[in-house]
């Protein structure tokens, strides 16, 4: 399990850390392009986000969350157990969740907007997406905290 919790706290706080890019300048970057350009952009971004590195570090840390926080379950008297379980529940509901609930719908409907409408829903696009941004950046960096005390607290016991 030490080994799970330590990769889980790097993993976690590598995917917050992505996120962050985008919370802090990569959204305001894009919203001083012209609507159509930023649309572009953002299309082309979501298309090339689809990489082994990015999916290994998100996708993993989805099923190694899954795991330790199920394996908590079954070492739920240890010490750090209980910080295992809530910082698996951030990162899967709190990061993978949102990310499947609202910004890969936001992105599918980005994807599919005309020229004429794309101005429109790009001002809308920015605010909603960076919005559930922001909670995809927090959750994974909260997990990674935790993650990291819980093993302090098994390494203390």
């Amino acid at each position: 399990m030490t080994v799970a919790v330590f990769a889980a706290a790097i993993g976690s706080g590598l995917v917050a850390g992505i996120f962050f890019a985008f919370s802090t300048f990569v959204m305001a970057g894009l919203a001083r392009l012209p609507a159509s350009q930023g649309v572009a952009a953002m299309n082309h971004i979501n298309v090339t986000v689809i990489n082994p590195a990015f999916m290994t570090a998100f996708m993993g840390m989805t099923g190694l969350s899954l795991a330790l926080g199920i394996g908590a379950l079954f070492w739920w008297s240890e010490p750090g157990a209980k910080l295992v379980f809530a910082a698996s529940l951030l990162y899967f509901f709190g990061c993978f969740g949102v990310t499947m609930v609202f910004n890969v719908p936001l992105n599918n409907r980005l994807a599919s907007v005309s020229v004429a409408e794309s101005a429109a829903l790009w001002a809308r696009y920015l605010k909603v997406w960076t919005m559930w941004n922001h909670v995809r950046t927090i959750a994974p960096m909260l997990a990674s905290a935790l993650f990291v005390a819980a093993q302090v607290l098994r390494d203390a016991a």
